[in-house]
């Protein structure tokens, strides 16, 4: 049987867990640890259920100094900065982890795709199946056959051949896709006009935006509402197209010091956990789930 490597997404469930547990939440000196809790709740659940051999979460830095803000500094910085609350979480939630027994990994020059894109091209080149948790689409883009996009929020799961008709287009395709449309979030411009509709179509006959431009009169020839306009705006805006495809592709090749061994899951370090869990003033709910874990843990290793 295939070895599964399980990659998490960070910044999706702390963000969740900081918008929907209660900032009431707080530790002894009155400082909100709603994000910490649900991250670590939600580690501690995927830790209990599925008892991954392998997993790795990635962490992001910072919003604003990849070397994507090199190739076009206005990305991202439409952004406001995380609070400083949440950024202390943000640490806390690595540390959590870390003493749950899961790697974690961060860097300052790429994001958390780019890292989950690396680890998952590492682990593919040796025969791992990769079941990624994120409910960014931008990572769809990694799915390759055997592999598991698992939207573990919504309680859905999507294989390879399920991407196109939930995210629009094959996942190979899904950067070309993403640039043709822009990102307001990411503050990517696209091509004004190419909506997710028309982008679809497009890259259901196109394999790439260089294979889109080569082949450009052909969009004349496709059943597509104001075609015309269509291929007007990508002319007049190829640049961006192709500024904005540098952007959303995920780069799977960066410097990361991990191997398959790095990503074996550990004990828990129960005294190091008991000490955040203390500090943040937490009852006896997530101390007993991590006491389960490492019973656990232990009894498959006896076994």
């Amino acid at each position: 049987m295939t070895e599964t490597v399980y990659l998490i997404d960070a910044s999706i469930f702390v963000f969740r867990a900081w918008h929907a547990v209660p900032n009431t939440l707080v530790d002894h000196d009155g400082n909100p640890v709603n994000a910490l809790h649900g991250f670590a709740r939600f580690i501690g659940d995927v830790l209990e259920q599925v008892k991954p051999t392998h997993l790795a979460v990635a962490f992001d830095e910072s919003l604003r100094n990849s070397f994507r803000n090199q190739l076009y500094p206005a990305y991202k910085m439409n952004r406001e900065a995380a609070p400083e609350e949440l950024r202390r979480q943000f640490a806390l939630c690595k540390q959590a982890c870390q003493a749950l027994g899961v790697a974690c990994f961060a860097s300052d020059a790429f994001e958390a795709d780019d890292i989950i894109g690396t680890l998952a091209t590492r682990m593919r080149a040796q025969g791992k199946r990769i079941v990624l948790l994120s409910r960014d689409k931008d990572l769809t883009q990694l799915i390759r056959p055997g592999d598991v996009y698992w939207d573990y929020l919504g309680e859905k799961r999507y294989q390879y051949h399920d991407i196109p008709q939930k995210f629009g287009v094959l996942p190979e395709r899904m950067a070309c896709y993403l640039a043709l449309m822009g990102d307001a979030v990411d503050n990517i411009r696209g091509v004004p006009g190419v909506g997710s509709k028309t982008a679809s179509m497009l890259f259901t006959h196109f394999e790439s935006i260089t294979h889109l431009y080569d082949n450009l009169d052909q969009v004349l020839k496709l059943k597509l509402r104001n075609a015309g306009f269509v291929v007007s705006q990508l002319r007049d805006h190829k640049e961006s197209a192709l500024l904005a495809r540098r952007l959303t592709e995920i780069a799977c090749d960066m410097p990361l010091q991990a191997e398959l061994e790095s990503l074996e899951r550990r004990a828990p370090d129960l005294s190091r956990l008991h000490d955040i869990y203390e500090a943040a003033n937490f009852g006896p709910l997530l101390r007993n789930q991590a006491e389960r874990i490492a019973r656990s843990l232990m009894t498959s290793v006896a076994a």
